[in-house]
């Protein structure tokens, strides 16, 4: 059976939002969780949903690795945060496969799935769920 669903998630500007409930939502049984971005300046990844502060680490990091307005950049259509946004969606990942146990998403004890916009100011996001299994 093969199960595909588009959900959208309103970001609230640049941050991390825990889509693991919103996944779980439309879970089959047994089988393979195939998530999917449809946006080139937000990600998704999982990562510790325990401790706040791996996810605001997370952002500090990127902040020096790429920082909004930087000179380099060419590409500023939409503003200082445009080109960085884009370049932190590539470094981290536009999808995720999650195995699917007893109808829950079989991950780590720690583990949650994130949105993480890119951008400084709010965007509609839409995550494509493919569900593949019973």
């Amino acid at each position: 059976m093969v199960i595909q669903e588009r959900v959208q998630i309103q970001t609230q500007g640049r941050n991390t939002f825990d889509i693991t409930n919103r996944v779980v939502e439309v879970i089959i049984t047994t089988g393979i969780c195939q998530l999917f971005i449809q946006h080139t300046s937000a990600s998704l990844t999982l990562c510790e949903n325990a401790d706040p502060t791996v996810l605001s680490d997370l952002e500090r990091i990127m902040a020096r690795l790429v920082p909004d307005g930087d000179p380099l950049f060419d590409h500023t259509m939409e503003g200082p945060d445009d080109m960085p946004a884009h370049i932190r969606s590539i470094l981290t990942k536009i999808d995720l496969s999650i195995p699917i146990r007893q109808g829950r998403p079989a991950l780590g004890t720690w583990q949650g799935i994130y949105l993480w916009e890119h951008r400084i100011h709010p965007h509609q996001r839409q995550v494509m769920i493919t569900l593949y299994g019973e």
